[in-house]
């Protein structure tokens, strides 16, 4: 053999051994050893425990995923409304999850049986609980019109059980999403072994019940501290790892473990408007500069396909004195709302994101969008809290006879917090002190125009000043809405007292809610997704619903992991 060939073989065998010896490196290399320490991860014998093998979040209940992007929030068409409170900005919106559909009858109906069971109205401490959640429906109720037939039955009858709950007030919507937050993560971690099994229905009470938040911060707090289901031996203890002295570890599930979900919540204005769009496809170029009228493509109501050629993409009112067509041919097919699901899905599949039922989203109404100080996430109404700590330090978790109540504007009643919920508080100087991005708890006036915020049209007054002794009308503040009030006497009855001053030139102030979408009730001119109204938040309607979203951890993308190299 050559000798030149000889050479060039031998040269080759040792660069494929080189090769075959750094790739042999490079898979052996566990991913349970960390890269900043070189040590375990998940070793038996003890140490930092952390799920290696979460690809990503799971899709819970009732959701659709919803891929985050930019896109133009508001109007560049004419208003003929001139309200003015939807100017075109550009925002950017994190990926999130969306119900498919509207909280329906028969959803809201599941949670009034599990607060009846567990508080029952029988007992005079807890009545206040389910009254509380109670959808009014006296909302059905017009002075000239013969609607008895939905305040006796839409809510309960099987016949509107998928139909979307309406009555509901955004305070109570708030409250449906936290519970639904519970219910999930109960069953996710009764699943996974670290609850005993079928607790959830013949172990709860008022005194044992399940709160994400506690079982987070406290888990040998939740159900009361029953130690038996939260740590049930009947599991086999999968989960539990036991070093050489015999001490245990993996008791309770942590956020480490991938098991627990982000919470339920109502969707955020520029969610909902951006979800609505269903800009997923199509990325034309009128789509993307806020061009896009509806949730689904093209300028008109009706539908073009054969089959159905002429009617109706969704719920609305289309005329006065016409709520669905004629007789024979009723181009909308419901008079009131209708059952979820009855027209197409946008391109994010979401149905009745236009018509049907107008919905509540989080935010806090005012007519500007501040976009030069965020355009990422935008959302107005945050108030931050933190646990109640004991003496000791440890979490202050609400016991059945610490249930605090709220009596709102309307005289309803309802539970500020439940048992086995950790008690919360507002931040102070521990939270604030020197940050540059916020300063205190409740930072809903933040830059929105009026005195207080750094954007100052003028100076305004909260208070007439005094000239020479005598009273004289100052600038009025910008947002000067009524203040009612509303007590009780020392026998219990409610004393209602209404502000009749002549002063007040606005309804906005901190306790009106955003709701988006037009409804059964609305003219096709509010089905346009950057149209927004506002109604308080104690207050229900008999055409505002609302769905849930949940924010999404990880990846943008679904089903797109870490990039491989």
């Amino acid at each position: 053999m050559d000798m030149k060939k000889v050479v060039a073989f031998k040269v080759l065998l040792v660069l494929a051994l080189v090769v075959t010896s750094t790739s042999c490196k490079k898979s052996s290399s566990s991913k349970n050893s960390s890269r900043a320490t070189g040590w375990n991860i998940n070793d038996r014998d003890g140490g930092f425990q952390y799920n290696t093998d979460f690809k990503e979040q799971e899709t819970s209940p009732g959701l659709v995923f919803i891929e985050g992007g930019t896109f133009t929030k508001g109007r560049v068409q004419d208003d003929v409304m001139h309200d003015w409170n939807n100017s075109p900005n550009q925002q950017h919106v994190q990926s999130f999850y969306m119900d498919e559909t509207e909280v329906t009858n028969a959803m809201y109906m599941e949670y009034l049986d599990w607060i009846k069971r567990v508080y029952p109205p029988s007992d005079e401490n807890f009545r206040a609980i389910y009254h509380g959640a109670l959808p009014d429906t006296l909302v059905w109720r017009n002075r000239l019109g013969f609607n008895e037939v939905m305040t006796e039955n839409y809510l309960r009858h099987p016949g509107y059980g998928e139909y979307p709950v309406v009555g509901v007030s955004w305070i109570q919507a708030v409250e449906f999403a936290g519970w639904r937050s519970d219910r999930v993560n109960e069953f996710n971690l009764e699943k996974a072994g670290y609850i005993k099994r079928g607790a959830k229905i013949t172990d709860v009470d008022s005194e044992q019940t399940f709160s994400t938040d506690t079982y987070i911060n406290a888990p040998t707090l939740t159900y009361g501290g029953n130690e038996e289901i939260v740590n049930p031996e009947g599991r086999g203890r999968r989960n539990v790892q036991v070093d050489e002295d015999g001490n245990e570890s993996g008791l309770y599930a942590t956020r480490e473990t991938g098991i627990i979900s982000p919470k339920y919540r109502l969707p955020t204005e520029t969610e909902w408007e951006y979800a609505a769009l269903g800009l997923s496809e199509l990325r034309s170029y009128n789509l993307y500069r806020g061009r896009k009228k509806y949730p689904w493509d093209g300028q008109y109501t009706r539908s073009g396909k054969r089959k159905i050629r002429g009617d109706q993409l969704a719920n609305f009112k289309q005329g006065k004195g016409d709520y669905g067509g004629i007789a024979g041919w009723s181009d909308d097919g419901a008079d009131i709302t209708n059952e979820v699901k009855s027209y197409d899905p946008n391109d994010f599949g979401l149905y009745d994101m236009a018509g049907n039922v107008a919905e509540w989203v989080a935010d806090v109404y005012r007519p500007i969008i501040d976009d030069e100080f965020n355009d990422f996430n935008y959302y107005r109404g945050n108030v931050y809290t933190k646990n109640a700590l004991n003496e000791d330090g440890t979490v202050k978790v609400v016991t059945s006879d610490e249930i605090v109540y709220d009596t709102l504007s309307n005289g309803k009643v309802v539970a500020r917090n439940l048992p086995g919920e950790i008690l919360q508080v507002p931040i102070d100087e521990n939270e604030t002190y020197l940050r540059t991005n916020f300063d205190k708890s409740n930072v809903i006036n933040f830059r929105d125009g009026d005195r207080r915020s750094s954007r100052n049209f003028e100076s305004f007054n909260d208070d007439d000043e005094s000239v020479d002794g005598e009273k004289t009308s100052s600038t009025r503040q910008m947002y000067n809405s009524p203040k009612h009030s509303i007590s009780r006497d020392s026998l219990g009855n409610i004393v209602r007292e209404y502000d009749k001053g002549s002063n007040r030139t606005s309804l906005i102030n901190d306790e009106v809610r955003v709701y988006k979408g037009g409804s059964w009730k609305d003219r096709e001119y509010w089905l346009d997704p950057a149209q927004r109204r506002y109604f308080p938040q104690d207050m229900a309607t008999d055409y505002i619903g609302f769905r849930c979203a949940m924010s999404r951890v990880g990846s943008k993308s679904k089903g797109k992991g870490k990039k491989k190299n």
